[in-house]
């Protein structure tokens, strides 16, 4: 495949060029020169490339090639479906389909989400619909209330399917792959082609060809990754403060582990006197999509976010990434910093670790092929430093784990210990120990004389929301990171993020599985 193949050269119709130009686009990304010729020859395929790519193109221009040239008959069902995990992340696919194909006059879309209302989405398709963008969970509701069919789905498309196995969704996926057609082209895109992913693809595709684009972090763009180091909560809320204060910050996301943490993160920064917002799946779409508007508009200057509800965001203005709690999965890692670098512009993503967290630390450098450069803030430097070399990025093949050996690269346990209060938050009297990295009998919270005397309530803990609450959680004596006394985990409904529409526009859990639905005589 040439290097410097233009649009023109694509096969792609007329109108389809004519929009494209208009979006000011002259070359086609890699993964759009190898998959769109591929895709109008009408073979199945298994791209693995990830967010920023311009996947997104390569698979909507195709399609929209094959509706050219045939209006839909009355009556008919969508000809193009599109699967995501994320709202969205559905919104955005809708709206390149509608900007693509902006000169076919006849086209119709819909999106099919949880968290707007179910009665007008089935409005919407009471008329001919052409392509459909949808969650699972929310195309499951239509399809085992008969309002949608899937027989005249000529092209089925899986978006992020890696996403949306990991969210639990591989029941309603092949639930919904069997009322398709057995005669569609199947287009599947995911970050990863191995494992459970790949033998879905297997099962779902025929004879599919395989195009792989290297996740490399150099293709996101020019993004300078550093590590700090946080003693305890108390520490890396003081970091937190210090980092979003600076001079060279533009718009930042931070990214908590749980919803529940993202809420108190962004309402003890609304305290501090930043112009922060939450983002997570808990909230009702309208709301959702307000805050994506005021962060688009630099009406909000510090997102808190969750992995899921965070994915897809497409912002130039994000200048800095900041992990206030590092990623579960290191594929989230890439996605995550992913939010900046972007539109050409160089971009700056931080992880804060405590001693516990250097496990997914070095996993994340050895999936990146890439160190982070340990950083410090005059005046915040860490009480203890790792006592031995980290393994270089790439090297071994230990599974990332938690622990305090200095063999590892973790901190030296003897240097922990003689710290004073070294046992709130990772020594082994600590109840949260072995979690999170921070124990639970520690209160995450920003310094209280710091905090702004405007404050509402004067007894809050910074991220807490009661004066015996432990942090993050919002009943009593419950601690940590929401997570529940007697068991010693995360809850489930913060463990799992919320799946798209449970009934009639209400949610329902995002990781949880429905059952399926019972088979018809």
């Amino acid at each position: 495949m040439e290097e410097h193949m233009t649009f023109n050269e694509l096969g792609l119709n007329e109108l389809l060029l004519k929009a494209i130009e208009t979006t000011g686009y002259t070359v086609p990304t890699p993964v759009q020169m190898q998959a769109i010729p591929a895709a109008i020859g009408g073979a199945d395929l298994m791209v693995s490339s990830h967010t920023g790519s311009g996947k997104t193109a390569a698979f909507t221009l195709p399609s929209l090639n094959r509706l050219v040239d045939r209006k839909p008959a009355p009556g008919a069902g969508p000809r193009v479906l599109v699967l995501t995990p994320t709202r969205e992340l559905a919104q955005q696919v809708e709206k390149a389909v509608k900007t693509y194909g902006r000169h076919l006059r006849w086209l119709n879309t819909a999106c099919l989400v949880g968290g707007a209302p179910f009665f007008a989405q089935v409005k919407q398709l009471s008329r001919p619909v052409d392509v459909v963008v949808a969650t699972p969970g929310r195309l499951i509701d239509h399809l085992t209330r008969r309002k949608i069919k899937l027989s005249d789905v000529e092209v089925l498309i899986l978006d992020e399917a890696d996403r949306m196995l990991d969210m639990g969704f591989v029941e309603d996926i092949e639930t919904i792959v069997a009322a398709t057609p057995a005669s569609r082209q199947t287009l599947l895109f995911s970050a990863t082609l191995d494992g459970v992913v790949g033998s879905l693809a297997s099962r779902m595709t025929r004879n599919a060809q395989r195009v792989e684009i290297a996740p490399t972090v150099e293709n996101r763009g020019n993004i300078e990754q550093r590590l700090m180091m946080a003693d305890n909560m108390v520490h890396k809320t003081r970091l937190l403060e210090s980092l979003l204060g600076g001079d060279d910050l533009q718009q930042a996301v931070v990214f908590t582990a749980t919803k529940r943490s993202a809420e108190e993160v962004s309402l003890a920064l609304q305290e501090k006197g930043f112009a922060a917002a939450a983002l997570h799946g808990d909230m009702h779409q309208t709301a959702r999509n307000r805050t994506l508007d005021k962060l688009r508009q630099g009406r909000i200057g510090v997102l808190v976010a969750t992995d899921v509800a965070a994915r897809g965001i497409d912002v130039a203005g994000i200048s800095h990434v900041i992990n206030f709690d590092p990623p579960r999965q290191v594929e989230d890692y890439v996605h995550r910093i992913g939010r900046t670098g972007r539109a050409g512009r160089d971009g700056i993503a931080i992880t804060m670790s405590g001693p516990r967290e250097m496990g997914i630390i070095r996993a994340i450098e050895r999936f990146t092929g890439k160190r982070l450069d340990v950083h410090v803030i005059e005046g915040l430097e860490p009480s203890a430093r790792p006592t031995s070399p980290r393994r270089p990025a790439g090297g071994g093949d230990r599974k990332p784990g938690f622990g305090g050996r200095s063999s590892s690269g973790s901190w030296n346990r003897e240097s922990r210990d003689s710290r004073p209060g070294a046992n709130k938050g990772w020594g082994s009297d600590s109840q949260g120990a072995g979690r999170s990295g921070y124990g639970r009998d520690e209160r995450p919270s920003f310094p209280r004389e710091e905090r702004s005397a405007a404050a509402p309530r004067e007894d809050r803990g910074g991220f807490g929301r009661g004066e015996h609450r432990g942090g993050f959680g919002r009943e009593e004596n419950r601690g940590g990171f929401g997570r529940d006394e007697h068991r010693g985990s995360f809850n489930r409904d913060e463990r799992a993020p919320r799946r798209e529409g449970a009934r009639f526009g209400e949610d329902r859990p995002e990781g949880a599985r429905r059952p399926r639905p019972a088979a018809r005589g």
